[in-house]
């Protein structure tokens, strides 16, 4: 019976050393300055799903290169929850534990769940990147609305609504985003391959959520889904 509760003592104390102590402070790794080729032309993404509504795969939105941090929030303007394609770094420690001990860390993209907002956590996508940088259509689709993006009385790009092709009940819409001059409404767009605008550098007007886990100030470009009707177009 010692031998026992010697074993399940060492097994605690190892995991909570390898996981943390679940206390509630959170270890931020740092990296380095972003090198100066970030804030060059982008050029498209590889295709990568990044995330899932029901059956629609939303792209990776900015080449894979001069992604800083990804991240999900919830949102109170009625967007839809998304599904998270990767695994959540930031998850708690019994979360952490369990995807150790029984798998499921898997490979590829990682994101954060952020704080802040009301509704599905999921709700909004925030891909990261510096401010200029090219940021290309996640669906296949025909751009339905432009509208100016006003942030305390201040003009910071454009709201960016894209219809997908094949699901005319919802709308795809892009914030923090400065508009390509081509793009018009009516517009057919591909994903990963048509540039719809660049990274709007926000870091003066908004804390950004998501700079607690990037070098930078976390500007971004941000991907919802909503239902067509919900939204009004100019």
């Amino acid at each position: 019976m010692g031998l026992l509760l010697l074993a399940a003592v060492a097994l605690i104390t190892l995991l909570l050393t390898a996981f943390g102590s679940g206390n509630g402070t959170r270890t931020v790794q740092t990296t380095a300055p972003a090198p100066a080729t970030r804030l060059l032309p982008s050029g498209p993404p590889q295709p990568q799903v990044v995330a899932m509504w029901e059956s629609l795969r939303l792209e990776l939105p900015i080449a894979q290169g001069r992604v800083t941090a990804i991240g999900y929030h919830a949102s109170g303007d009625g967007a839809l929850a998304l599904d998270a394609v990767g695994h959540q770094v930031n998850q708690g420690l019994v979360s952490r534990v369990a995807r150790h001990l029984f798998g499921g860390a898997g490979t590829g993209l990682r994101y954060y769940v952020l704080d802040g907002g009301t509704g599905p956590a999921t709700a909004a996508l925030d891909v990261g990147a510096a401010p200029g940088t090219d940021v290309y259509s996640p669906v296949d689709g025909t751009i339905v609305g432009i509208t100016p993006y006003i942030l305390n009385g201040k003009h910071y790009g454009a709201r960016i609504d894209i219809q997908p092709s094949g699901n005319p009940s919802i709308v795809i819409s892009l914030t923090h985003i400065a508009p390509d001059p081509s793009l018009t409404v009516g517009s057919s767009v591909a994903s990963t391959t048509s540039k719809v605008g660049t990274v709007v550098d926000f870091s003066g007007v908004e804390r950004q959520a998501l700079s607690r886990y990037t070098p930078d100030a976390g500007n971004h470009a941000s991907v919802s889904v909503h239902p067509a009707a919900a939204l009004s177009f100019p």
